[in-house]
């Protein structure tokens, strides 16, 4: 599949459009999803240009992979969360509506709905005060 340089996520890593980030390194940004499934719902998005985890070379799954881990620890760790579900869509028949490969990482709770996926902007305000617990729970990781 041809990778689009417009897509939304190939723009925050340009620093065209806005994010929310909680963690950046060499080869992955962590930001919040704007669209949350639940409160602490954030995306791991690798720098390199993927549409599909198929499409992703073995440094940046390994990259992505290793972040997605940090990520899920200071998700659970700032919500006491009892679960965290990763997932991660490949193709719009899956379910994927950004055309970048990307990572979901959602703190979850028994009988807890999420909301829709991609469904529902949340208020940018109230992501911030969420990132800044992740980004709290990150720094006593380190």
């Amino acid at each position: 599949m041809s990778y689009d340089t417009q897509n939304a996520f190939a723009r925050i890593l340009r620093d065209e459009l806005p994010s929310i980030r909680v963690h950046e390194d060499a080869h992955t940004i962590a930001i919040m999803d704007i669209m949350p499934q639940a409160e602490g719902h954030v995306l791991v998005i690798p720098k390199e240009a993927a549409v599909e985890l198929m499409e992703l070379s073995d440094d940046g799954a390994a990259a992505c992979i290793r972040t997605v881990r940090r990520i899920a620890i200071a998700v659970r760790n700032a919500f006491d969360a009892p679960g965290v579900m990763v997932a991660q869509f490949n193709g719009s028949a899956a379910g994927q509506t950004v055309p970048h490969v990307h990572f979901h990482v959602v703190p979850r709770r028994a009988g807890e709905a999420l909301a829709p996926h991609a469904a529902q902007p949340a208020d940018i305000a109230q992501l911030r005060r969420v990132a800044d617990r992740i980004v709290a729970a990150l720094a006593r990781q380190d």
